[in-house]
């Protein structure tokens, strides 16, 4: 699993790296983007994500209220450390 922050502007600009686009990310850490302008990476870019986006599934309420209690508890613990994450 990738925690990549892609962002294709026209199909010609495209911005990637590690930075969240919210207050806390732009006050608190020291995180950065690259900006490129290529319509060839850009492309490419859009066919990764239309990939994965074929390869996903969508997930109800229903059954996230379902998962597995084992899942749930995992999720509670991390969910300690969300200050941290």
């Amino acid at each position: 699993m990738f925690h990549c922050k892609v962002l294709v502007i026209d199909a010609l600009r495209v911005s990637v790296g590690s930075t969240n686009f919210d207050n806390r990310s732009f006050r608190l850490y020291d995180e950065a983007n690259l900006k490129l302008l290529d319509a060839a990476f850009a492309h490419q870019q859009i066919t990764i994500f239309e990939t994965d986006l074929a390869h996903s599934k969508p997930i109800s309420l229903q059954a996230w209220r379902l998962r597995a209690l084992n899942e749930k508890m995992t999720d509670y613990a991390a969910s300690l450390l969300r200050a941290q994450l």
